[in-house]
């Protein structure tokens, strides 16, 4: 599957072996957009609520650099634009794991299915070995980490990064995909993992 994604790729004019020097990441920002006197516009845990009402897929978003594979999980996940062929995440300013990215300048979107709620769990929590006990092969253009038994996975190279407020808007070009024929994808919606049903 994975030498099919690339051979379409590189039939369209996609690259797939274009090395990019490592991007520096961004210096830690002083996250505060209003005054400490100032009201802000809307309350942060009705921002939250309201928002949690979107339904969105999971995925976690890997990458290998010199201290070895590095990972997070991510709901904030989109596709781009098919001509060239790009996608993006968002990700909080003061990650610990994005400068580990950015380094690696490639990264692997690890799109999760149904039944890996605990493997999302794993990858949300800061400071562990998010790596302990999970298997993974190297996806093949970028070498990223790809999570065994994901049902999709995408395969990058940090193409942009753009700011938005406390988050970075990380945008990919991507140099190699799969997934598998079936399989319900891992839902987050109101703080709770859930599932598709027809």
């Amino acid at each position: 599957m994975a030498a099919t994604a690339v051979r379409y790729l590189r039939s369209v004019g996609a690259a797939t072996t274009a090395v990019r020097p490592p991007l520096e990441a961004l210096p830690r920002p002083d996250l505060r957009a209003v005054r400490d006197d100032e009201r802000l516009p809307v309350d942060p845990a009705e921002f939250r609520r309201v928002l949690g009402h979107f339904a969105s897929g999971v995925t976690v978003v890997t990458a290998r650099d010199a201290d070895g594979p590095t990972g997070f999980a991510c709901q904030s996940f989109a596709s781009l634009s098919l001509d060239p062929p790009l996608v993006s995440f968002m990700v909080a300013r003061t990650s610990t794991t994005w400068p580990r990215i950015a380094r690696a300048g490639a990264f692997c979107v690890n799109i999760l299915g149904a039944e890996q709620g605990p493997l999302c769990r794993a990858f949300a929590v800061s400071g562990a070995d998010k790596f302990a006990g999970v298997a993974y092969e190297e996806a093949p253009a970028t070498a990223s980490p790809l999570l065994d038994a994901v049902p999709a996975w995408i395969d990058c190279r940090v193409h942009t990064v753009h700011t938005g407020g406390d988050h970075l808007i990380v945008v990919g070009r991507v140099e190699a995909l799969g997934a598998a024929e079936d399989g319900e994808p891992l839902l987050f919606h109101r703080g709770a993992f859930g599932r598709f049903s027809r």
